[in-house]
């Protein structure tokens, strides 16, 4: 197993701890929902200071639970990741006296975060229209796959659906073979990423400009329709449609990989034109830069193929450690295509905290990523690992925030509403 060093150590706060600092301390998040298109936005708002208090079902809490592909001592660890630094509470939302205790919350609430279908918070009798009766500055962050409205909004999305619908899955790949997806669930994180964005926004406008509670409308669809950069404009006046271009780009050369010759990938982007006349000089062929196949941007464009082919056959005659050396030595951007263990090694994310060690009471140890951004005067913290227990914070926040009774917990308990 990799060892983390030291330096990125960091002890977290115990669970009962309210945040106190980060810029977003004072800000009270409803988080709803589950997996990842949603909550994802709520590990970054808590990781920030804002008091993020995740619900889950008492009966069906949420599957990130079960996510992820190791375990220890019984626990997948991505939940400890993607609930650090949030409150656990359980309520049913379908039960009247759940219903009641949601809606005390909102009156306590800046944001209710959701990735639900639309039309959920409606058949829970909990529209916005419901929750701005009792908190008419409350911002509701609505994620789903196709969004609030259009023919689509009532169909189910997942990441792959909107990769795919949203043009990201086309372009993926080599040209003629079936677009492959990322390893990852990349639409619902972009969909997260856009609804921080627009809970910061409106938090904004509702606060410093003396607005009110609005909706946050978030699509994965569009989260990655968002992505496609000039297709838009260039389909419009042109009728041009890019496809996939494997490991590179057409016409932008050099930038691809390389294979070194103890077989490992190297990323060489050189298409400038003044870091194209370092890479020549890198590869002891100064005259590269000044020929006129390769002299200017559109020149190694149209001679792509050739040009990284004398490129591929130069890399070959180096190990990956040498490679990188020498095109570091003449400022040339490049990289080796890292794998996570790659990442464990890497110093320069040791140096910027990107590894960072986290207590937990059952687990001992959980190594997550770090926060981001970096801010120089409000910085982010790690408040806890996720809580391992559904309901951990029931008593703080129904007891402490609510003022509810023991007896009036242990009603709402028997009655299933928490």
């Amino acid at each position: 197993m990799a060892k983390v060093p030291e330096t990125t150590t960091r002890t977290a706060a115990r669970p009962d701890t309210p945040h106190t600092a980060g810029p977003l301390a004072g800000v009270r998040i409803l988080e709803l929902g589950s997996l990842i298109a949603g909550p994802f936005a709520g590990r970054q708002l808590a990781d920030f200071g804002a008091e993020v208090i995740k619900i889950e079902s008492p009966d069906r809490p949420d599957p990130m639970r079960e996510w992820g592909r190791a375990r220890v001592h019984g626990h997948t660890l991505w939940w400890s990741v993607q609930s650090r630094g949030k409150k656990c509470v359980t309520l049913d939302l379908k039960s009247p006296r759940g219903r009641g205790l949601f809606l005390e919350l909102c009156k306590e609430a800046d944001v209710v975060l959701e990735n639900f279908r639309p039309g959920t918070l409606e058949k829970l009798a909990l529209a916005p229209e419901e929750l701005w009766k009792v908190n008419p500055g409350l911002i509701i962050a609505r994620v789903s796959g196709y969004g609030q409205t259009g023919p689509d909004a009532q169909k189910p999305g997942y990441a792959s659906v909107a990769e795919a619908r949203g043009g990201l899955r086309y372009l993926n790949g080599y040209p003629d073979q079936a677009p492959p997806r990322t390893g990852i669930s990349l639409g619902d994180s972009l969909a997260s990423l856009y609804a921080l964005q627009g809970i910061l926004l409106a938090l904004y406008w509702r606060d410093a400009r003396g607005g009110t509670g609005q909706v946050v409308d978030v699509s994965l669809v569009e989260a990655c329709f968002s992505l496609l950069e000039s297709a838009v404009p260039d389909y419009a006046a042109t009728g041009v449609v890019p496809g996939p271009s494997g490991s590179g780009l057409k016409g932008i050369a050099p930038s691809n990989i390389f294979r070194s010759s103890d077989g490992k990938w190297v990323v060489i982007a050189a298409n400038q034109d003044s870091v194209f006349v370092r890479l020549a000089a890198a590869m002891g062929r100064p005259e590269l830069a000044s020929d006129a196949r390769y002299s200017n941007h559109a020149a190694r464009g149209a001679h792509q193929e050739e040009l990284e082919s004398l490129i591929a056959e130069w890399a070959a005659g180096f190990r990956h450690e040498e490679l990188t050396s020498l095109l570091d030595g003449y400022s040339v951007p490049n990289s080796p295509v890292s794998s996570i263990e790659d990442i464990f090694e890497d110093p320069q994310l040791r140096a910027r905290g990107m590894l960072v060690e986290v207590p937990d009471e059952q687990l001992g140890t959980v190594v997550q990523p770090g926060i981001i951004p970096r801010l120089t005067r409000s910085t982010g913290e790690i408040g806890w690992s996720g809580p391992l227990v559904p309901g951990s914070h029931n008593r703080d926040i129904y007891g402490g925030l609510l003022k509810l009774s023991d007896k009036e917990l242990q009603d709402a308990k028997d009655e299933g509403a928490i």
